[in-house]
């Protein structure tokens, strides 16, 4: 398998968790990075040990050396910068959420499939070992047919208007950064089209500060929650009727599940510690794809994000939430 050189747009938290997983994920290369500020560029750079650093976002995806890019700023940019490198034929991996809404993904999935270039959403959690795992034994009937799901992902996290978390003009809110991903989870295995959504959201400051979600289908049902006012433990549960799967804490990034019969007794529990911090698993989804020359992973398809994407839209076109941007 041939080194894959990658470049990083953008030198925030979650950039700095990704560089340090391609440093420690084979054939994954360090090869450029990029910010606004040519001096942040060049200490993200030395730092964690990139052959290069730009000071504009042009700059690296003019570089055609960069095999695939990793896009890691706020929400609200990732439509510029995605088109921005698909329009130089680079191949992209987004971070979650991908947009900010189904419309600006069409037009991204549309240039990426004019460009014939590799596209997908950094949702590290649908190549994780063991949420794979949980859809094996779905799939394989060990719980029976799922009618139920509850899924909560809550932090407590104090107010900061300087936060991209709390700024409208950032993409910020509960729903695009924490829902997303009980949304997928109910989505991938109860369906992409719920046949009723019921929401509500605690709306401060133009973002969501918290919500909660009903997915209703013809025979079953996912119960979400998402927000920054409250810590919870974080959990997944997913019941069928013939046993039930249940992650552990921060389902999201969880290494472990367990399997129980429908009494509630345990049958099996996998536990499958990280290589890196997690973040390694999409690297290689990413990397797996390029050298088979495919342009979308099957782990996280465009049809499935997009299908996620267009419930939050509905989501938030209920409660009237609708950032500057759009």
């Amino acid at each position: 398998m041939k080194k894959y050189r990658w470049g990083i747009i953008g030198t925030g938290r979650i950039a700095r968790s990704f560089a340090v997983a391609i440093k420690g994920s084979d054939n994954a290369v360090l090869y450029a990075v990029a910010s606004r500020s040519a001096d942040k560029a060049a200490a993200f750079a030395g730092e964690f040990g990139f052959e290069k650093s730009f000071g504009s976002y042009a700059e690296l995806a003019s570089d055609s050396s960069v095999d695939i890019v990793y896009i890691a700023t706020p929400m609200a940019s990732h439509f510029a910068d995605s088109m921005l490198c698909i329009d130089h034929g680079r191949n992209v991996l987004c971070e979650k959420s991908i947009a900010l809404n189904s419309a600006q993904l069409e037009k991204m999935l549309a240039a990426a499939k004019d460009k014939d270039v590799f596209f997908m959403e950094a949702m590290w959690m649908k190549c994780r070992p063991t949420y794979l795992k949980a859809l094996e034994w779905i799939n394989t009937g060990r719980i029976g047919r799922v009618r139920y799901i509850k899924a909560d992902f809550c932090c407590s996290v104090p107010y900061n208007r300087n936060d991209r978390l709390f700024s409208p003009e950032c993409g910020g809110g509960a729903l695009l950064d924490l829902g997303v991903y009980p949304i997928t989870l109910a989505a991938d295995i109860l369906g992409s089209s719920p046949d009723e959504i019921i929401t509500d959201a605690n709306i401060i400051f133009g973002v969501d500060m918290s919500n909660s979600i009903t997915l209703r289908y013809k025979d079953s049902a996912a119960v979400l929650q998402s927000g920054f006012e409250m810590q919870l433990p974080n959990r997944a549960l997913i019941s069928g009727d013939e046993g039930m799967i249940v992650f552990g804490e921060g389902f999201h990034c969880s290494s472990e599940i367990t399997l129980f019969d429908r009494e509630g007794r345990e049958l099996e529990r996998s536990i499958i510690p990280v290589i890196v911090n997690g973040y390694e698993y999409e690297i290689l989804e990413a990397q797996r794809c390029l050298e088979k020359g495919l342009k979308e992973s099957p782990l996280v398809t465009h049809s499935s994000t997009l299908a996620v994407m267009r419930i939050m839209d509905k989501c938030r076109k209920d409660w009237g939430l609708v950032y500057p941007d759009e």
